[in-house]
C-alpha cells in the first residue's frame, strides 16, 4: 500500500462569512509532485496553512504522514517546509549570508552551514550572486534562494504555494528544474498553482480544487480524458466569419464552442465519453466539411487531446486566473 503524505477529510476554514476551505478531501501519495490547481480564492492557500500547521482548522481532520496538525503540530513541522508566495529571505543580506543564517537557526554549526550554503547555491545556480545582497536579484534568483532556503534541512514534504507567480518563461523554467531534483532526492511536493501548464508538466496527480473543495482529481491525462477524447482548434482566414463558424461547429459537433483571444481562432470539445480517438476523428472530419460548404476558408486545424485549461474550464464555467477574494 503506498504511503499517503497527506489526508485530509471534511477539512473547513472560514473567515467571518467566508468559507475559505469547504470539506477539503485530499490523499497525497508520497514521493511525488502533487498538483492544487484553482482560482484565485479557491482555498489553496489556506488550506496549504492547515497542513503547515500555520492555521488551525475549524473542522474535519488532516494528518501529514500520519501526524494530526492539530494534535501533534510539532511531528508534523519536523517534516515539512514552506515556500510561500513571497520571497521570505531579508534582502539586506547576502544569498549566502540569508543561508548561513538560517542554516544556524536550524542547529548546524558555522561551518557545516557555511558547507550546506555553498551546496544549495552551486545547485540552484547561484554561486556567482552569493554575496550580492538579495535586493539585487531578479525575481527568479529570489525565487531559487527561498527554494534553497526550504531545502537546508531535508524536508519529507515541501509546500510550493504558487512557487513561480510573476516569473519570466526562463526563471520558471528554473524553478521547474528545481523541483524536479527536490522530487528525485525523495521529498514529496504539493504545489499549488494557477498555472495549468505548470500542473500539467510537473505533477503526478492533480486535485482541481473550487470554493473550497475536491472537484475533480487524478492523473493529468485522465483528467483531460474525462471532458472527451480530443479538442479541435481551428484558425479561420476571415475573422468576420467566426460568429457562423461557431454556429457550425457547434451544431455539427454538439457541444461548446470557446472564442479564443486571437479573433480568428476558435476551440471545441470532441467526442462523449464513451467515445474514443477514431470516433473524435469523425466528427472533427464532418465540422470541418460543414464549414466547407458554407465557404468558410480555415487557415489551419488541429485535433488533439484537451488541455488542463480546457478541463478547467469543463470543470468550473470560468478560466483559472478569474479574480475572487483571496483565501
Amino acid at each position: 500500500m503506498t504511503e499517503l503524505a497527506i489526508e485530509t477529510s471534511g477539512l473547513v476554514k472560514s473567515f467571518g462569512d467566508n468559507r475559505a476551505v469547504d470539506g477539503l478531501d485530499l490523499s497525497v501519495p508520497a514521493g511525488i509532485v502533487y498538483g492544487v490547481l484553482g482560482p484565485n480564492g479557491a482555498g489553496k492557500t489556506t488550506a496549504v496553512r492547515m497542513l503547515a500547521t500555520l492555521l488551525r482548522p475549524d473542522g474535519g481532520q488532516a494528518r501529514v504522514f500520519g501526524h494530526d496538525v492539530r494534535r501533534e503540530a510539532d511531528a508534523v513541522r519536523a517534516r515539512v517546509s514552506l515556500t510561500g508566495q513571497y520571497a521570505s529571505v531579508d534582502e539586506d543580506l547576502s544569498g549566502m549570508e540569508n543561508l548561513v543564517l538560517l542554516a544556524r537557526l536550524l542547529g548546524h554549526r558555522k561551518p557545516a552551514a557555511r558547507d550546506r550554503a555553498r551546496e544549495l547555491l552551486e545547485a540552484f545556480g547561484l554561486t556567482e550572486a552569493a554575496d550580492r545582497l538579495v535586493k539585487n536579484y531578479s525575481g527568479g534568483m529570489r525565487r531559487r534562494l527561498d527554494i534553497a532556503a526550504s531545502i537546508l534541512n531535508t524536508p519529507d514534504l515541501l509546500f510550493l504555494d504558487e512557487p513561480t507567480t510573476g516569473l519570466d518563461p526562463r526563471s520558471r523554467n528554473q524553478v521547474w528544474d528545481i523541483i524536479r531534483i527536490v522530487v528525485a532526492h525523495g521529498t514529496t511536493v504539493l504545489l499549488t498553482t494557477q498555472y495549468l501548464e505548470e500542473a500539467d508538466r510537473l505533477a503526478g496527480r492533480i486535485a482541481v480544487i473550487d470554493h473550497g473543495k475536491v472537484i475533480a482529481e487524478g492523473t493529468p491525462g485522465r483528467l483531460k480524458s474525462s471532458i472527451g477524447a480530443g479538442a479541435v482548434h481551428v484558425r479561420l482566414r476571415d475573422a468576420a466569419q467566426r460568429p457562423e463558424a461557431e454556429r457550425l461547429l457547434s451544431a455539427a459537433l454538439g457541444t461548446h464552442v470557446y472564442l479564443e483571444a486571437d479573433p480568428v481562432a476558435l476551440t471545441a470539445r470532441v467526442a462523449g465519453a464513451d467515445n474514443g480517438e477514431r470516433v473524435a476523428a469523425e466528427q472533427a472530419s464532418l465540422a470541418l466539411a460543414e464549414l466547407a460548404r458554407a465557404g468558410i476558408v480555415v487557415d489551419d486545424f488541429s485535433l488533439g487531446q484537451p488541455s488542463l485549461d480546457e478541463v478547467f474550464l469543463a470543470l468550473t464555467d470560468r478560466p483559472a486566473s478569474e479574480k475572487e477574494i483571496a483565501a
